[in-house]
């Protein structure tokens, strides 16, 4: 243990070897704590894998745990738990320690338990945040607040590029393969594969246009309960349409479904599956900047999830919501899904808030029309163009984020915190503590520094995507 780590934890955390053997609870509640996250962000290669694992083992002293929300949506899916509720999962994009000690600050008060933190395949590339970092940072926030409870850390769009319609990319499923063992290593116990880019709408029947969706889903499921640690059972969700393409069917689900648990044998399957409803991912953005209306098909997200239940399944899952307008959150309840996906929306409470500064918002899109006129479409506007490319610039501007003025992070965390109370209040997940504790089991897994070792090597062939 490097001997910057023992003095930044001296009187917080005491460790004999690899072991924790006692921590004061009420100082992991100070800023004492945030620089243990600070070196697991930007230490060295040796003070980064340190750190990692002492917020991992903290975590599993105090009891805030890496967890599988499978159970809990396969009960929903048996209709022995509520189906009055629809569990928000979060993306973390950037000033994910001040993010998500938002997130948990605001469950803790509203004593919410069913929450997801997730990051998608191309979020880790250009937000630069590994799967191993993520967790810490995640578990590190819900530590910090004082939550307590089993943690769904969550492996969005795993997605695949098509070569072609219904097939992928050449090592396409084999680099998916590799990040979903690290991303379980890790601790994202609940992975969203995405093969929904292979669905070929050219063929006429249905089971034709998912043939390849079917596919390759089938394979990835396999890989992951090859991988899957012992005692958990990762959380797995499959996707029928593309997020911006057309929309969903009864039709589409029991073809991708059928054909997917034909192929799966006696191995558990999915919990839940994505729709697409009519939203795209960050909305739609109009020539001065400002977010065009969009209209969600809530009846598709009725009809899915009740053909869900009818197999057992948990029900559909919205993507591509946080940019809605406020009165749709409590429609997603009524339609009974399951699971809705929020990003862009908090990300645009940081970027656009008073606090946040205008300088390096400036920088920010000055690199943005420097390093990403390739992605620039012929006919967009600055603000277009800034408006959907800014989310690629967390990465490059990573470290100038985190060392934002301490009281202007307070107040962008007194927003977004806000911003989650609204939320966990219109998906009527508050007061989920006890439905969590009974259906989501955190198991207790313990961890040498070894198994936090950073591998630069594989980012940008394995994470730098961008969608």
């Amino acid at each position: 243990m490097p001997s910057t780590v023992l003095e930044l934890v001296k009187g917080m955390v005491e460790v004999d070897g690899e072991k924790i053997t006692a921590v004061v609870e009420n100082k992991l509640l100070s800023s004492q704590w945030d620089e243990v996250v600070v070196m697991a962000v930007f230490g060295s290669e040796v003070e980064k894998s340190a750190c990692r694992w002492l917020i991992w083992e903290v975590g599993q002293c105090v009891g805030v745990r890496p967890a599988s929300i499978n159970d809990l949506y396969m009960a929903r899916g048996r209709k022995e738990v509520p189906l009055d509720f629809t569990v928000p999962a979060m993306n973390l994009r950037g000033m994910g320690y001040d993010m998500a000690r938002s997130v948990f600050k605001a469950a803790k008060n509203l004593k919410v338990g069913a929450l997801i933190c997730e990051l998608a395949r191309s979020e880790m590339g250009y937000t630069d945040q590994s799967p191993v970092e993520y967790v810490a940072v995640v578990l590190a926030g819900a530590i910090r607040e004082g939550w307590r409870g089993g943690l769904c850390v969550q492996a969005d769009h795993f997605q695949a590029k098509a070569l072609e319609p219904g097939k992928p990319k050449e090592g396409e499923i084999e680099a998916i393969k590799e990040l979903t063992e690290e991303s379980i290593k890790a601790g994202f116990y609940n992975i969203d594969i995405d093969m929904s880019t292979l669905v070929d709408l050219d063929k006429k029947s249905e089971k034709e246009q998912q043939f390849g969706n079917i596919k390759y889903s089938l394979e990835l499921a396999k890989s992951i309960r090859e991988v899957e640690p012992e005692g958990v059972t990762v959380s797995i969700g499959g996707e029928i349409g593309h997020i911006g393409g057309k929309n969903s069917t009864i039709e589409d689900f029991e073809a991708y479904i059928k054909g997917f648990n034909q192929g799966l044998g006696n191995l558990t399957g999915m919990s839940k599956i994505s729709v697409a409803t009519g939203t795209h991912h960050g909305g739609v953005v109009l020539a001065d900047g400002s977010l065009a209306d969009i209209s969600v098909d809530f009846k598709v997200l009725g009809d899915i999830s009740k053909a869900c239940r009818s197999l057992k399944i948990s029900g559909a899952v919205q993507h591509g919501a946080s940019t809605l307008p406020d009165q749709f959150f409590k429609e997603f309840v009524k339609a009974e899904a399951i699971e809705v996906h929020l990003a862009t929306g908090f990300q645009n409470i940081m970027m656009d808030h008073k606090s946040f500064p205008k300088e390096l918002l400036e920088k920010m899109y000055r690199w943005l029309d420097e390093k990403k006129v390739d992605e620039r479409k012929e006919d967009q506007t600055d603000e277009q163009f800034h408006y959907k490319l800014r989310k690629k610039a967390w990465g490059e501007f990573k470290k100038e984020c985190w060392d934002i003025d301490e009281k202007a992070r307070e107040e962008i965390r007194e927003d977004l915190e806000k911003r989650f109370e609204f939320l966990f209040k219109e998906l009527n997940v508050i007061n989920t503590e006890g439905l969590a504790k009974k259906w989501i089991k955190a198991v207790e897994i313990h961890k040498t520094v070894k198994d936090f070792t950073v591998k630069q090597d594989q980012v940008e062939e394995v994470r730098g995507l961008s969608d």
